[in-house]
């Protein structure tokens, strides 16, 4: 069986959302390898083993990170590393990584949107995960970071088993089990996999970095799970596919 750890990024520009479908096998290892990341910093920072790693909060010295950022300086680079560390460690496992994003730039206000940015990449992100299920001959279970909107995402769901993805008895996700379980991140370790995948991605599309060095840095994390990426795409919304799934 494969489960599908998913969560989102997004800002004015992009809406994303990222699958981590791994082989269970492999769920064991890549969380043991994920806590030694943060044990590893906790031994030469004061970071707890407990920390969640968050990308944002990471990046700035935020939440579980802030005390990376002392009287002294900012240790930047020591973040840099441990999310570095992170990131191979989840290229080294058997992950295979789903990219689906919506381009908002047309639309002042995402209220003009006729389904929410999260309801129409979410739809889109699990016919994806559906296809790669079947491609290894296995059904899959989905987690994703807790939301609110659960409960309205989990009836969507309902409804595309029970009437297809199109609403006429198209594709009804048969390789995708039970319903979407909804996860607090802190708790999971491959939920904050998929939050470093999300959140670089972002920065990466987005242009965020405004230095060339700092980009470089953010190509250079990203080079360690790009080879696990089997579907990227950003979809240029159009009104009238919105009765037709995408």
């Amino acid at each position: 069986m494969l489960l599908t750890y998913v969560d989102e990024s997004y800002d004015r520009q992009r809406y994303w959302m990222v699958a981590l479908v791994i082989t269970e096998h492999h769920v064991r290892p890549l969380q043991r390898a994920l806590d030694a990341v943060v044990r590893k910093a906790s031994e030469s920072y004061p970071v707890d083993e407990s920390a969640e790693l968050h990308g944002h909060a990471l990046l700035q010295a935020r939440e579980d990170w802030a005390a990376m950022r002392t009287k002294e300086g900012d240790m930047v680079r020591a973040r840099i590393g441990v999310y570095g560390d992170a990131l191979k460690a989840i290229g080294a496992h058997d992950v295979q990584i789903i990219i689906r994003g919506l381009d908002l730039e047309r639309y002042p206000s995402r209220a003009e949107l006729p389904v929410p940015p999260h309801q129409r990449v979410l739809r889109a992100l699990l016919r994806r995960v559906n296809d790669q299920a079947r491609a290894y001959g296995q059904w899959t279970l989905i987690i994703a970071d807790e939301i609110d909107g659960a409960a309205e995402h989990q009836q969507h769901f309902r409804l595309y088993q029970r009437d297809g993805i199109d609403g006429i008895g198209g594709d009804r996700l048969p390789e995708i089990v039970d319903t979407i379980h909804f996860a607090p991140s802190r708790a999971s370790r491959l939920l904050q996999a998929a939050d470093l995948v999300a959140y670089l991605y972002r920065r990466l599309a987005s242009g965020q970095d405004s230095s060339p060095r700092a980009r470089q840095t953010s190509e250079r994390l990203w080079s360690y799970v790009a080879g696990r990426v089997v579907h990227e795409e950003c979809e240029q919304h159009e009104p009238e596919d919105d009765q037709q799934g995408s």
